[in-house]
């Protein structure tokens, strides 16, 4: 029997988005082995969802090393796919189509046009809308792309949270990856004090860095969340300090859309780099604001957004 293979790359924030439209295929091919292309960094966290049956693993190395296509190719070929639920609807992907997994039955963005439709008008589309539509012209039934369940990631972290306070905190998200630092605010330590003097004891203020990032929060004023072997808490860890926080603080980023679609109370904050609506990244209780230039957002406007939404 043939298979089904869903491309998602990342980013993490990507990923989480797409667990819907991922659940929502492998319900329609439950008969069906349904397997996702990603990236090495998600390989490991993805392989514990339950909506797919196996991970490969894409290192996306440069179009012009022959021998790595090649490879890619032959470990496509092995799987059989009737059909590929481009899910990045990327450069690479395309040139995928086109080269490595052809004479295969293929959605993507392009697939999900309407007649007279560019991509750059479909591309205007808030992502999970992107997505839905995509699936819908594969006539899948779309129950779960825009009601993420993330219930599959739960751990207990009762006793590493224990290390670092006894009462509810704040987790508070200042980084952002060195391609995109348009996305990063940069008064979150000028924040992190007004919070103290705010609250004062009613909240601790947590950090969870991830790989490349501990030194940046050394400068703030918080407690760092890190794993019972000293390193970043991985993937699933993460999801859960964010399920268990009392408030959320972000710059556009994974830890954001993870607490938009665990319905967070939070705020993410967003120069003119997208918009909220774009990216799908607003919830009942998480929300964004929203300026033209980040450095022009003062940590007065958001602790007064923090202390209303708080009380």
């Amino acid at each position: 029997m043939s298979n089904i293979l869903i491309i998602k790359h990342g980013s993490l924030g990507d990923l989480i988005q797409a667990n819907g439209a991922i659940k929502d295929i492998k319900e329609y091919y439950l008969n069906r082995k349904v397997l996702l292309l990603t990236s090495q960094a998600y390989s490991l966290f993805m392989s514990e969802c339950p909506y797919i049956d196996g991970v490969l693993i894409d290192k996306r190395l440069p179009r012009w090393n022959l021998f790595y296509l090649h490879n890619l190719k032959k470990l496509l070929k092995k799987y059989n796919f009737s059909k590929v639920f481009d899910l990045q609807n990327s450069r690479r992907t395309k040139f995928y189509k086109n080269f490595i997994i052809k004479n295969v039955e293929w959605s993507s963005s392009l697939s999900a046009l309407e007649p007279n439709q560019t991509k750059n008008e479909f591309d205007n589309y808030p992502v999970l809308d992107r997505m839905e539509k995509q699936l819908k012209k594969s006539n899948i039934p779309t129950k779960f792309i825009k009601n993420i369940d993330l219930s599959w990631t739960e751990i207990d972290l009762s006793n590493l949270i224990k290390k670092y306070t006894n009462r509810d905190y704040i987790l508070v998200f200042p980084f952002c990856s060195k391609k995109n630092k348009n996305k990063k605010w940069p008064f979150y330590k000028e924040l992190i004090s007004k919070i103290r003097r705010e609250f004062k004891n009613n909240y601790s203020i947590l950090v969870a860095p991830g790989h490349g990032e501990v030194n940046e929060a050394n400068e703030l004023n918080a407690k760092i969340v890190l794993g019972n072997d000293g390193n970043p808490i991985n993937i699933k860890e993460l999801i859960s300090v964010i399920r268990n926080a009392k408030f959320i603080i972000s710059n556009d980023t994974g830890p954001a859309h993870i607490a938009s679609h665990l319905n967070k109370k939070g705020l993410a904050l967003f120069g003119s780099h997208t918009s909220a609506d774009k990216v799908s990244i607003e919830s009942t209780n998480f929300k964004t604001i929203s300026v033209k230039n980040l450095k022009d957002l003062t940590s007065d406007t958001v602790i007064k957004e923090i202390i209303k939404r708080l009380n």
